[in-house]
């Protein structure tokens, strides 16, 4: 089985972050440590003018937290810790000085739809279904969603958060503004990005640093507000309801 990795790459301007973890692109906590970082040190790189985010695989961006370590949370500073991996990488795309394109070639689950709203433009293949499950695990999407809300709105983000049983299409999360071109096959998703992160690459940087502080406007309080909705949810998966429910999802 392939290990987990997130690696940054540099080709003319564009950095390039991967990111993998063989359980479909979950997010233990440890590959949240390494993305975060790797925005960090891509945002400091002056070599870098534009980021590419992106996942290894195929039909799937990303599943959200890692059911393993979820279960395996013992008290309230451990679930804490865990949420606030979502809640650094969230943080860390708002202030990064460069413009960040999300590629998003399969399914987006939980935390993968929080990633995927925090781009400054996201392109996404058809394949590219969305759901917020947290429901159904006892809690609730307490972290990413203020960023999903920023994205799509409260009425929508408020749909897909109570609809958790259902994978809603990536034509709606392309009409809802999610996602910002959806395209019908990976190749055509590939050189979508690519032609994106070039033209970007080649604008005045300063007037892309000035453009994304108008994008994140009014979200200087993040910080700590993140870091409260982490708290929420390290308590909330500590429930019996929740214990429960992950005990039969990695069970089936």
């Amino acid at each position: 089985m392939e290990k987990a990795y997130v690696k940054l790459t540099t080709i003319n301007g564009i950095g390039s972050i991967e990111f993998f973890h063989p359980m479909k692109n979950s997010m233990p906590s440890e590959l949240l440590k390494k993305l975060r970082k790797s925005i960090d040190k891509a945002s400091e790189d002056d070599q870098i003018k534009v980021i590419i985010l992106k996942s290894g695989g195929n039909r799937v961006f990303c599943a959200g937290a890692s059911f393993q370590e979820l279960v395996a949370i013992k008290n309230k500073d451990e679930g804490f810790s865990f949420f606030a991996g979502f809640a650094d990488v969230i943080n860390a795309m708002r202030q990064c000085t460069k413009l960040i394109i999300v590629r998003v070639q399969g399914k987006v689950v939980g935390g993968g739809v929080g990633i995927a709203a925090a781009a400054d433009y996201c392109i996404a293949s058809k394949y590219a279904d969305i759901k917020l499950s947290e429901l159904n695990l006892g809690m609730g999407p307490f972290v990413i969603a203020p960023a999903i809300e920023r994205k799509i709105g409260l009425s929508s983000f408020s749909q897909l958060t109570l609809d958790a049983h259902k994978f809603y299409p990536s034509s709606w999360a392309n009409e809802k503004g999610l996602f910002q071109n959806v395209c019908d096959t990976v190749e055509e998703l590939d050189a979508s990005v690519l032609d994106l992160a070039r033209r970007l690459s080649s604008y005045n940087t300063e007037a892309l640093r000035n453009l994304k502080n108008i994008f994140w406007q009014n979200t200087d309080h993040w910080d700590d507000l993140l870091k409260e909705r982490a708290r929420t949810s390290g308590f909330m998966v500590l429930s019996s309801h929740s214990k429960k429910a992950l005990k039969g999802f990695t069970e089936s």
